[in-house]
């Protein structure tokens, strides 16, 4: 079996098009994650390694999978995964909440963009 070691460079490229993806600047990204936007800055290059803390933080508030983040493996990352783990964090209220803004979106588009 071969074995997997995460690159900085890549780990930290993919981290900025995680961030980019959102519409968040470093600073807005960092202070998600609770880390500084110095520190975010030398992850996204390269330079410096994310924690396993950190990296727990980025999957928790982004839904981006670990295999994704550290390995480039989409598979798990499919937007149905990425609300899964939303969902299986979630108190009950907040579900039912969720349903009702994806039923809403649903009957609007089924409607009026046809």
């Amino acid at each position: 079996m071969e074995e997997k070691i995460p690159n900085n460079l890549e780990v930290g490229e993919r981290i900025r098009r995680i961030r980019e993806n959102l519409k968040m600047n470093r600073e807005t990204f960092s202070e998600m994650i609770d880390i500084s936007d110095v520190f975010l800055g030398q992850i996204e290059r390269g330079e410096r390694s994310l924690s396993l803390k950190t990296l727990c933080r980025i999957v928790t508030f982004t839904g981006v999978s670990t295999d994704y983040i550290l390995f480039g493996d989409d598979t798990k990352n499919s937007t149905i995964n990425k609300i899964d783990r939303i969902l299986a964090k979630s108190s009950e209220a907040n579900i039912e909440y969720f349903y009702e803004i994806i039923n809403c979106s649903h009957v609007f588009f089924k409607t009026y963009k046809k």
